[in-house]
């Protein structure tokens, strides 16, 4: 009788406090039983995952797509069997990637490695003195320490030098965790985190300092992110702890909010003297990164760019469909383009000025899946920057608690106790198997295309199918003229002769 009524006595008490309490009203109508809502809503994410979706339904990376990411990073087979369980012929804007049947390339060399450079030197137009060419055109995004853990920095900056690829810092600042082997980009918010005075302007000084001794070999100035523009960076308080307010020179325990906007510059005039000051202080070739809007800046710049005298070495246009670890709602469904609008928008104004030619362009937001950077190419990327989809490779589960510090996994937390759930030197190697798998897929199709090098597939190579079976290319679908989107005469040369240098 006391082991009954022990557990009668906790269901009444919890009966008696639903029916008391005012602060929600559906376990005040249906104590008890109410609750077993609030935990379907709270494993919805879960379920839907693995029990209620299809193959192809879960967003932003549904379950054939995740299945491939993992099975690339754990070296399983990353193969379907059976065929395609897409809707190919009953959608409206369905790629199609068309296979050539003869090739007058030689047989690709095996690269078990999937040796895959950028098409372009980064900052070789403007004669930077550190000018080079990436050794993988699949680069890891921009993802902060403190969005991201730890041990989750440290998998990923590890893993990149596995992989040969480059290492974005984010816009937190470059800390202890991202030098572990992997060459970084590192990225200027508009927080100035990492190189600011201590009341939050930018301070050139500071930028110096903080990459004298790091394999910095680009700096990246952040205009805004795809998911969240015109917002700024966020940062709970729950993830400041006192590491990551030490390094961005910020309060602990308080949220972090970027400023909207850069203090340091405010037009295009004064952006551009910005970027060159930088270049001459460092030699490093600067680029910047932005979500597209009103695109009044994007022809601003181009004219800006055209005389020669000023300009940017590399441009990354953020998608607004990219990744972030916390933003409103309504910033991350209706604020900018997604990438495969966004990219082309950018790219015919820089077409038309003639100067594309000179900037190596990224894409980022959704790109690091085989079909997804393969279509960025051909509107004209010459690199793809990842960073859910490393993440996913280092354990992720989409559980999209990103913004609360709970990651069930550990990657996107400051809890010591989830942390522990990653093992950098297990996860790094699977970054590495995941960007390599990624690479040799781009080789597969570029095989398949007859190109020598995915940035050499043209829009004219994929045509978009329509609901009522009518086609139509992948060229006048974003308004390209022909040739658009290739990297200049010598660049195909050059990179076609890399590629090949062993055949």
């Amino acid at each position: 009788m006391k082991k009954i009524g022990i557990p009668a006595l906790a269901l009444a008490g919890l009966t008696t406090y639903d029916l008391l309490q005012k602060r929600h009203s559906i376990l005040r109508t249906f104590p008890v039983v109410g609750h077993l809502r609030y935990a379907v809503e709270a494993a919805g994410p879960e379920l839907r995952q693995y029990i209620v979706t299809d193959n192809n339904t879960e967003r932003p990376f549904n379950r054939d797509q995740r299945r491939w990411i993992y099975a690339s990073a754990k070296l399983e087979n990353n193969y379907f069997g059976f065929g395609s369980d897409n809707n190919i012929d009953g959608v409206d804007g369905y790629p199609i990637f068309k296979a050539r049947t003869f090739s007058d390339l030689p047989a690709r060399p095996h690269s078990p490695q999937a040796f895959l450079p950028s098409a372009k030197v980064l900052g070789g137009p403007r004669a930077r003195r550190a000018a080079f060419r990436p050794s993988s055109l699949v680069n890891i995004s921009a993802v902060s320490y403190g969005s991201l853990s730890a041990p989750a920095v440290e998998a990923l900056n590890t893993g990149a030098a596995l992989a040969g690829s480059l290492h974005n810092t984010g816009e937190g600042g470059l800390s202890a965790h991202h030098r572990h082997g992997g060459d970084l980009v590192y990225q200027i918010g508009t927080g100035y985190f990492g190189c600011r005075t201590t009341d939050g302007a930018f301070s050139l000084p500071a930028l110096l300092e903080s990459i004298a001794d790091a394999p910095v070999r680009a700096i990246e100035i952040k205009l805004s992110q795809g998911a969240k523009p015109g917002l700024g960076g966020v940062l709970p308080g729950a993830k400041v702890t006192e590491e990551i307010a030490r390094i961005r020179g910020i309060e602990p325990g308080k949220d972090c909010v970027s400023p909207s906007r850069h203090s340091a510059f405010g037009d295009v005039d004064s952006l551009l003297d910005f970027v060159e000051t930088i270049a001459e202080a460092t030699g490093l070739p600067v680029g910047i990164k932005s979500a597209v809007g009103h695109l009044e800046f994007w022809e601003d710049l181009a004219d800006a760019m055209i005389p020669g005298t000023r300009g940017v070495d590399f441009i990354t246009i953020d998608g607004g469909d990219g990744g972030t670890g916390a933003a409103p709602l309504a910033f991350t469904d209706h604020v900018s383009y997604p990438l495969h609008t966004a990219f082309p928008l950018v790219q015919r104004i820089f077409q038309k000025a003639g100067i594309a030619e000179n900037i190596t362009w990224i894409a980022s937001g959704r790109a690091g899946l085989p079909d997804t950077a393969l279509m960025a190419f051909a509107a004209g990327a010459d690199m793809v920057n990842v960073a859910r989809e490393a993440m996913l490779s280092i354990g992720c589960i989409q559980a999209q608690r990103c913004h609360t510090g709970h990651c069930p996994t550990g990657v996107a937390t400051q809890n010591a106790w989830l942390m522990r759930g990653v093992d950098p030197t297990t996860k790094s190697a699977r970054v590495a198997n995941y960007m390599t798998a990624l690479r040799r897929d781009l080789l597969k199709l570029s095989d398949a295309l007859a190109v020598a090098h995915p940035a050499l597939a043209g829009s004219d190579d994929i045509d978009i199918l329509h609901a009522d079976g009518s086609i139509t290319s992948l060229t006048d679908a974003i308004g390209y003229q022909p040739g658009w989107g290739l990297p200049s005469r010598d660049d195909r040369t050059e990179i076609t002769r890399i590629m090949y240098a062993d055949a």
